[in-house]
């Protein structure tokens, strides 16, 4: 059964995990045929280029906006996990402050609900580390524009699961083994079935779900929905 994703909760609960409408089959790999390998590729590749073909102004008047109002680098990187268990750079527009991690660090042992709240989501729906142009920056995903070139250069598909920090590894338990078969996307399941409001696990289980039910036609489906989700700003922190 394909993903509904009109039907996943949108409630967003420390503690629950929504009931997701299909079943993980664990016993199908995630081995894509040399045609379906070349086929996503291309997908990648030609998406990619569209995009910066078409939205390259865009691009350079972010890096100016971020250059201008927030000073300091426009870029930021951070070594994420791919395919196989390689580590790769992660790109982004910075939308936080410089010292991020410190007041990140600060915040949470000050703080004990929102110390909860990062366990349960690895994410912070008030976070003091985002500046003003940062929020509206991902309201609408702007902030992941750079990871196109992260898709060019192979590191990463337009569809898959998010890339995870190494920080985070231990949250996919039994599932680790089947999300290193995967390259990582900029966008999947998880992007479009609730997004911030869902928990880790539910995210989880949505990245097992896609390694288990890959079509390309998925992707094109998930990709349409996409364009969709980020117009709304929806589920976005």
């Amino acid at each position: 059964m394909r993903p509904d994703f009109e039907s996943i909760s949108a409630s967003r609960s420390l503690h629950a995990v929504p009931a997701l409408p299909y079943r993980l089959d664990e016993t199908t790999p995630y081995c894509l045929s040399t045609s379906q390998r070349v086929a996503k590729r291309a997908l990648d590749i030609a998406g990619a280029l569209f995009f910066l073909s078409i939205f390259g102004l865009f691009y350079v008047a972010i890096a100016l906006a971020v250059r201008l109002c927030m000073g300091g680098p426009v870029h930021y990187w951070q070594h994420r996990i791919g395919q196989g268990g390689r580590s790769f750079r992660f790109y982004k527009f910075r939308s936080m402050v410089v010292n991020a991690d410190e007041i990140l660090e600060r915040h949470l042992a000050e703080n004990p609900k929102a110390r909860e709240e990062w366990n349960a989501f690895q994410k912070l729906a008030d976070d003091p580390r985002i500046t003003p142009l940062g929020k509206v920056m991902r309201k609408f995903s702007i902030d992941e524009l750079p990871q196109f070139f992260n898709v060019l250069k192979g590191d990463m598909s337009l569809v898959g699961p998010r890339p995870c920090m190494t920080r985070q590894r231990s949250l996919y338990g039994q599932h680790w083994r089947r999300y290193c078969e995967m390259r990582p996307g900029l966008t999947g399941l998880w992007q479009v079935s609730g997004r911030n409001r869902l928990s880790y696990a539910a995210r989880v289980e949505l990245d097992m779900a896609y390694a288990s039910q890959w079509s390309l036609w998925l992707d094109v489906k998930i990709l349409a929905r996409t364009v969709w989700v980020v117009l709304r700003s929806d589920g976005s922190s």
